[in-house]
């Protein structure tokens, strides 16, 4: 589930060292690049909502592989892209499995590892962003060297990202839907062979032959959720925290290899080696934020990385201001590294809090933050920085930084360890509070 994020990042991230490219062969304006750019944001975040409903409702499996047979066929159809509408509009489509596969893969982590385990792998997703955003600088740079046709380079790049998901769904055939599950929609006996299978455990509990189960209603899942103090917090910080990750790094890292380029930092070639290691950075941040959640917590993680990427944007925007080129690539690894940090357990604690009905439903809610905030940066970012400069442009990016460092110090409740547990009254609650 969580080698999802490889393809997310293959196909989010190529596009961004490839835009000069692009630039150069379909002349757009800057609103239009950002939109191409952003195309997929916009896409995941339908596929968010309406992604995890579906998995609610016809079971893990059916969904996460109809996403990567969805993504195989889109990622192959954006290289034959003959304008810059055919390309946003099959980037917009992209989207959608993505924003699907990310909601269904959180909810069969939340439900196939016990407590402790599984936050440290749903924490590892900035780690797998990072081993994605590596392999696809280090591909397009050999291709670049190599003097590939920029005409056919950016195509190139963009559909390889059909490669990877291919050998993803080749792996998924075999993985079984999840128990809990299966025992939420009624299909008891097809849960206890799955039990026996994943847990050697035969569910005795329950009867061998299926029962229709009645589905709660989708609308009540706000009223679930805002019913337990605990689980309110936590998810309103999530929400918080998925929208300032989003945006901290689709402002400013999402461009970096742009404003490098722009800022006169370095050429092409020398961008694609500095961002590589800038990311090389990030990654060991991806890797080290899972390693220290069960000593600091999910509080300490994210006050620690929105209080780097706060500290190193500020950074980032006084040495462009003053011209010292230099040391913008080391504000920006230290960016890196902090975001990596503070994006890694939004996902995890809007999953890991939300009762097991609707936990599909809540890991797709949490990822809207992220695509929306994603999309809009991504899409402003360019108008931004031509109207105000990059230095005051990154300036405000800080802003969202520190607003997730407030977060988490004054809504998040520790969390680690959590344990869903509903009272008859928690539920009774819920459900006559529901509209």
């Amino acid at each position: 589930m969580i080698s999802t994020i490889l393809i997310e990042a293959w196909d989010l991230y190529a596009i961004s060292f490839l835009l000069l490219f692009i630039k150069d062969e379909l002349h757009p304006s800057p609103a239009m690049l950002g939109l191409a750019s952003g195309a997929v944001q916009a896409g995941a975040l339908f596929g968010a909502v309406f992604g995890g409903w579906i998995a609610d409702r016809l079971g893990r499996r059916r969904v996460f592989l109809g996403t990567m047979i969805l993504f195989i066929v889109l990622a192959l159809a954006q290289a034959f892209a003959v304008n810059m509408w055919q390309l946003v509009i099959i980037r917009l489509l992209l989207g959608f499995p993505l924003g699907s596969d990310i909601s269904t893969g959180y909810a069969y982590i939340m439900e196939s590892m016990p407590k402790g385990k599984r936050e440290v792998m749903g924490n590892r997703w900035q780690f797998m962003f990072g081993l994605g955003e590596i392999v696809a600088i280090v591909v397009i740079t050999i291709m670049y060297l190599s003097g590939v046709d920029h005409e056919l380079l950016w195509r190139i790049g963009l559909g390889l990202g059909a490669v990877p998901a291919l050998a993803l769904l080749v792996f998924r055939l075999d993985v079984p839907d999840t128990a809990l599950a299966l025992v939420q929609r009624g299909k008891f006996a097809q849960a206890k062979k799955v039990a026996r299978q994943m847990f050697d455990d035969n569910l005795d509990m329950l009867p061998d032959e299926d029962h229709h189960i009645e589905r709660p209603r989708t609308r009540d899942f706000l009223a679930s959720i805002w019913a337990d103090r605990t689980r309110r917090r936590a998810s309103i910080f999530a929400w918080i925290s998925n929208a300032m990750q989003g945006a901290e790094f689709a402002a400013f890292g999402f461009y970096l290899p742009t404003i490098l380029v722009l800022t006169g930092v370095s050429g092409i070639a020398a961008t694609n080696f500095l961002t590589a290691g800038v990311y090389v950075i990030a990654t060991i941040g991806g890797f080290t934020a899972p390693l220290v959640t069960p000593r600091i917590g999910h509080r300490g993680v994210a006050r620690v990385g929105y209080g780097m990427a706060f500290v190193s944007l500020l950074l980032a925007a006084l040495f462009l201001q003053i011209d010292w080129k230099p040391l913008v690539p080391l504000a920006a690894a230290g960016l890196m590294f902090g975001h990596y940090w503070d994006a890694s357990n939004g996902m995890t604690i809007a999953s890991m809090v939300a009762p097991s009905r609707y936990r599909a439903t809540a890991s797709g809610f949490g990822y809207i933050f992220v695509k929306l905030a994603s999309f809009v940066s991504i899409f402003f970012f360019p108008i931004l920085f031509s109207g105000l400069g990059v230095p005051a442009a990154t300036v405000l990016v800080s802003v969202l930084s520190l607003t997730g460092y407030l977060a988490a110090t004054y809504i998040l409740p520790e969390v680690y360890g959590y344990v869903e547990q509903e009272t008859a009254t928690a539920e009774e609650k819920a459900a006559r509070d529901a509209p």
